[in-house]
């Protein structure tokens, strides 16, 4: 039974029907013709919002985005093999590869941009492209890791931490002695050149940021030239301005590792500089302004201001400079020349290094020192992997841990008053 809706201002007095909504044939609207317009517009919506696309992010990649994906892959492959192996005289394996990728973007293009649209498309044609490149730089990368564990691991031994060269033949075996005086040469070089170049690296990346003088722009060019500046030029310098001229008047400045400290710096400097600098640049303004309204030099804002809240990144810039030379070779051939038994007085007579180390044994005709030579290559690429893996371990971002710690903080619980409690207020007076 339908029931007819009254109007509200209509005169109760009159005719019930006489003022109601009346439809397509003149007839009152009943609460059942309202239930089926709202049911007929539910479900028109349905229909409309089934037959759109649904809002996906771009980052999202589903197995219908990967199935695509492949079945594009597999399409361009026997479409190039159709057309060089059956259709042509052929191609060469690489143009054949690049043909095959370029028609695998063209139909993966085309089939998200039916599936998906333009923007998405776009967005996977660019991720496909990014992770190729990607693929293709790790590629060589753990081909050259893989080889120098392969061949390295068999030669290497407690022993090569703890011995020399001594007594070591050609006739031997590869585990025969050790690299211990190239271990103890690299690190007293790198620590040396480590104090030349720290405080030098520093104070210019002061000047560079922190002060405002005319002299910033020539100091900025110099230290850039500095950066492209091959490593066997600092090492040909130091050969050229102090050993030749004056090893003959003291040993101080004939082959050692204090040479090689000195040539290894002039390559550090830059890094060091140029990543301090980027660092410094970070520190808020605001810190400099305050500590300088509170009656602070430009010295003591530097000094008590700047230089802790860019700790960490000073730190990592340290650990990028320590990596960016440990495993240079060309300047120690000009300073520190190489020796087969521990010299742990870099001052004096020449010394051993890892790079020269490898150098030296790849070189000779012999297996077992080749193999040797392996064994100290996989030694310092254990030493920079490391060193890179302290870097970021400084440099990584403690703001997320920080938020956790102060979400863990209990907060103070507030005792509600009773209900019918009388609440003190304070009394102005």
């Amino acid at each position: 039974m339908s029931t007819t809706l009254p109007d509200p201002g209509a005169d109760p007095g009159g005719d019930p029907g006489s003022d109601l909504p009346r439809g397509p044939v003149d007839e009152p609207l009943v609460i059942e013709d309202w239930d089926r317009g709202f049911e007929e517009l539910e479900e028109a919506d349905g229909v409309a919002r089934r037959g759109a696309r649904q809002p996906r992010r771009p980052r999202e990649f589903t197995t219908e985005d990967m199935t695509t994906l492949m079945g594009c892959a597999i399409s361009a492959f026997c479409l190039n093999w159709l057309l060089f192996a059956r259709l042509s005289e052929g191609v060469g394996w690489f143009g054949f590869i690049l043909c095959t990728y370029l028609a695998f973007l063209v139909l993966f293009g085309v089939a998200t941009t039916d599936r998906l649209g333009r923007l998405v498309a776009a967005d996977r044609i660019m991720t496909v492209l990014v992770t190729t490149v990607a693929v293709v730089l790790l590629i060589p990368l753990v081909w050259l890791i893989s080889y120098i564990v392969i061949r390295g691991v068999p030669a290497l031994r407690a022993s090569f931490f703890a011995h020399d060269q001594s007594g070591v033949t050609p006739v031997m075996d590869s585990t025969a002695g050790g690299g211990a005086h190239a271990i103890v040469g690299t690190i007293e070089q790198v620590a040396l050149a480590l104090l030349w170049s720290l405080p030098l690296g520093l104070g210019a990346a002061v000047f560079l940021n922190e002060t405002r003088s005319k002299w910033r722009r020539p100091v900025r060019i110099f230290v850039d030239a500095m950066s492209g500046l091959p490593s066997i030029i600092a090492g040909l310098f130091i050969f050229a301005v102090l050993i030749l001229p004056l090893a003959k008047t003291s040993s101080l400045f004939g082959f050692n590792g204090f040479m090689a400290s000195l040539a290894l710096a002039m390559i550090m400097l830059p890094t060091v500089t140029r990543t301090v600098e980027v660092v410094l640049r970070l520190v808020p303004d605001g810190l400099r302004e305050a500590s300088l309204a509170l009656g602070a030099s430009r010295a003591r804002t530097t000094w008590s201001v700047v230089f802790p809240t860019a700790r960490t990144g000073m730190t990592t810039a340290v650990v990028l400079g320590i990596a960016r030379i440990v495993g240079e070779t060309a300047p120690l051939l000009f300073t520190a020349f190489g020796y087969d038994l521990l010299n742990t007085n870099a001052f004096d007579s020449p010394q051993e290094s890892l790079p020269l180390f490898v150098y030296r044994n790849i070189r000779k005709p012999d297996v077992s020192a080749i193999d040797r030579g392996f064994a100290g290559a996989l030694v310092l690429m254990l030493i920079v992997l490391m060193l890179f893996a302290l870097a970021r371990f400084i440099g990584r971002d403690r703001s997320q841990r920080r938020n956790r710690r102060v979400d863990r903080v209990p907060r103070p619980e507030v005792a509600m008053p009773a209900p019918g409690a009388p609440i003190l207020r304070k009394s102005r007076t």
